[in-house]
């Protein structure tokens, strides 16, 4: 059995949510870890990283790179702030957490595979600095076979805490 068929087993019936150290990633891995609790689920963290040097042209220079090893320990520690936030908040959660190598898009899809549900941060509506979905979550929502949940960031202390049952972004797609 490979690592990822056990990663999908883990998630098979519970909550998947995606960290990315950004604070509405943190909103919607609160409020799953909320919804686990009281769905009595398991709760999966996922971050997906990958080295940027596959990015890169070969042309382009190396001055001031990462080295992949660096990449790695940075994505380590991005998880590592998410629990560490996760575990202040909610110090009795039970979650497995995993960091898995790749495109985010393609991680989320294979670790929600067979989940009930798969949670993503996104912007306010009311912000306007760029676009409310990111790329990853688009992708998400259009290709995902379970239910998609997009937590709005909290902004500010007069932010009201994200729905506990009703959130504002929910798309369900069945299985063909």
């Amino acid at each position: 059995m490979r690592n990822e068929d056990i990663m999908v087993d883990v998630a098979q019936g519970g909550l998947v949510v995606g960290v990315d150290g950004s604070a509405a990633a943190l909103t919607a891995l609160r409020w799953s870890a909320t919804k686990a609790r009281l769905l009595r689920a398991p709760l999966v963290v996922v971050h997906a990283w990958q080295p940027t040097a596959v990015l890169r042209a070969p042309y382009a220079p190396a001055a001031g790179r990462r080295t992949p090893e660096q990449e790695h320990a940075c994505a380590t520690a991005t998880l590592e702030e998410a629990v560490a936030e996760l575990l202040e908040a909610d110090p009795g959660v039970d979650f497995v957490p995993l960091l898995d190598c790749g495109p985010a898009e393609r991680i989320l899809l294979r670790h929600s595979s067979e989940a009930l549900l798969l949670a993503l941060g996104r912007k306010p509506l009311r912000d306007v600095s760029g676009p409310v979905l990111g790329a990853v979550t688009r992708a998400c929502l259009r290709y995902a076979v379970c239910p998609v949940v997009t937590v709005p960031e909290l902004r500010s202390s007069g932010d009201q805490a994200p729905p506990r049952f009703a959130p504002e972004t929910a798309v369900g797609l069945e299985r063909a």
